[in-house]
């Protein structure tokens, strides 16, 4: 799933060691634009967390997974992002098909348009 949404909170960094290793998880606060704006916590674990990015009021695509688990009788749900990116910054559009043109001045003399 993705949403575009606005960084309204930065939750502090949580840090740990379990028995993989050493692991980082930032939480965000953000809020979707419409005519009713909905707030969501997110969770960005490890190498996918961007300080570059990650800044209040930073409008960003966010593309995650949501999940839901069960423990002791109660559910709890966790959206995790997987890839978080500044908006208009993702410039991932496939051009391979579009068909370079030339400079004017290399253009044939004899390829004057009629209008």
């Amino acid at each position: 799933m993705e949403i575009k949404a606005k960084i309204i909170q930065m939750l502090p960094l949580q840090t740990g060691e379990g028995k993989n290793g050493k692991w980082r998880k930032q939480d965000i606060i953000v809020e979707t634009e419409g005519q009713v704006p909905r707030k969501i916590c997110i969770s960005i674990w490890g190498d996918k967390i961007n300080d570059s990015i990650l800044k209040t009021g930073n409008l960003l695509n966010i593309a995650f997974d949501i999940e839901s688990r069960e423990y002791n009788g109660r559910w709890y749900t966790d959206v995790k992002a997987w890839r978080t990116e500044l908006v208009g910054s993702s410039a991932r559009a496939d051009t391979s098909n579009d068909i370079p043109i030339p400079p004017e001045e290399e253009l044939p003399g004899d390829m004057d348009l009629p209008f």
